[in-house]
């Protein structure tokens, strides 16, 4: 077996001892205040790293505060010209039943060309019996007279709700020139890639 490890005797001697106290002391000393300094060091590091923090989280606190404003106005300008869009939308409404009641009145007018076709049937059938019979096509040309003036009175009528529908028309243009200035105004807010 090997030999245990002989421990190293203190020394005897005072002024060995004392020496080798105060080594020690100093050693200690040294040892305590290199810690202290490297504390000291770390404490302020650790200063002034949050204080760069918290001026960093001011910096993006404001950043997102002006980022909020602005998204708020942005969000009040686009809800008012969805409100604007909204009214063109009941304006248009309204003007397409003007035009379904125009275009139910063109329906009822050509609904009365059947009796027109009808009327024109019998003119034809008047007209074979006038060939044979010169002395019937008196009576028969008067009558004939009668169904123009319906039908030219229908016509009239015909031309005027044309007319008026292309009023509307003209009116419903206006509309979705006025309804596309917010589109556009969208368009410069948001532009499209």
């Amino acid at each position: 077996m090997a030999p245990e490890p002989l421990e190293p005797k203190a020394s005897t001697d005072d002024v060995v001892l004392q020496t080798q106290y105060m080594r020690a002391l100093s050693s200690f000393e040294g040892i305590m205040l290199a810690q202290i300094e490297m504390k000291t060091q770390l404490s302020n590091r650790l200063n002034w790293t949050i204080r760069a923090g918290l001026i960093l989280l001011g910096v993006i606190a404001f950043s997102i505060l002006i980022l909020l404003l602005t998204l708020s106005s942005q969000i009040n300008r686009i809800s008012s010209v969805v409100l604007d869009i909204n009214g063109h939308f009941e304006s248009i409404t309204t003007r397409m039943d003007r035009v379904s009641l125009v275009m139910g009145q063109m329906e009822k007018q050509v609904a009365l060309m059947g009796a027109i076709e009808v009327n024109t049937v019998t003119m034809d059938k008047e007209m074979a019996i006038m060939q044979s019979s010169m002395r019937q096509m008196g009576g028969q040309v008067a009558g004939i007279r009668e169904h123009l003036t319906a039908v030219k009175d229908e016509m009239g009528g015909i031309s005027s709700t044309i007319g008026s529908m292309n009023g509307e028309v003209a009116i419903m243009q206006r509309e979705i020139r006025h309804m596309a200035k917010p589109a556009r105004s969208i368009n410069r807010i948001f532009p499209v890639p």
